[in-house]
């Protein structure tokens, strides 16, 4: 089975974790989807570049979620989201390209 890219997988996390939670309006549930995708990522991480990266990526990832929220008061929620994803995707790819 083919892997798929923990820069995929981040980015993926945060836009279907918002996704989720406005759709279903159930914010916890989108919490689950971006827990599950950040988990994922984190053994990907982990597999590839060792702990300090999949804790380094990992505070990335938390962080482009937290992140995301005031940045959605300036720019809208949907550009926010996609903003952090594109961004927690770049970080992803740059630490582990070539690893």
């Amino acid at each position: 089975m083919p892997r798929i890219p923990s820069p995929a997988i981040a980015a993926a996390g945060l836009v279907g974790g918002y996704a989720v939670a406005r759709w279903t309006k159930k914010r916890p549930l989108g919490g689950v989807v971006l827990a599950v995708a950040g988990g994922v990522a984190a053994r990907e991480w982990q597999q590839v570049g060792g702990g300090k990266v999949a804790a380094g990526l990992g505070t990335a990832y938390v962080a482009a979620f937290a992140g995301s929220h005031p940045l959605a008061k300036k720019i809208g929620a949907w550009p926010a989201v996609f903003s952090v994803a594109g961004g927690m995707a770049a970080a992803s790819w740059a630490v582990t390209r070539g690893k």
